[in-house]
């Protein structure tokens, strides 16, 4: 959600939902449930010009039941992307 968070500092909802071509309602829904999903996520990621894969996966872990694929994910990426100097918050393991 630290992506949704950055948009919503650039534009507002509505101008968000319009970019995107999906109802106000579904981004006040990710923001209720604290979650984009992996297409919108990338998509907002290109628009702010950051990294829009790296966006995808991050959305992806956050939708994800907590098992231990999940955890190994994270560990996987957090651990990948920190030594690249990347400031990706990642859901916890």
């Amino acid at each position: 959600m630290d992506l949704l968070t950055r948009a919503l500092k650039k534009d507002t909802l509505r101008a968000w939902a319009r970019r995107l071509e999906v109802s106000e309602e579904a981004l006040r829904v990710a923001r209720f449930r604290g979650r984009l999903s992996p297409v919108l996520a990338g998509c907002i990621a290109e628009d702010l010009q950051l990294d829009a894969a790296r966006w995808i996966v991050v959305a992806a872990l956050e939708t994800e039941r907590d098992t231990a694929c999940k955890s190994s994910m994270v560990r996987h990426f957090s651990k990948e992307w920190s030594s690249m100097g990347e400031e990706i918050k990642l859901p916890p393991p």
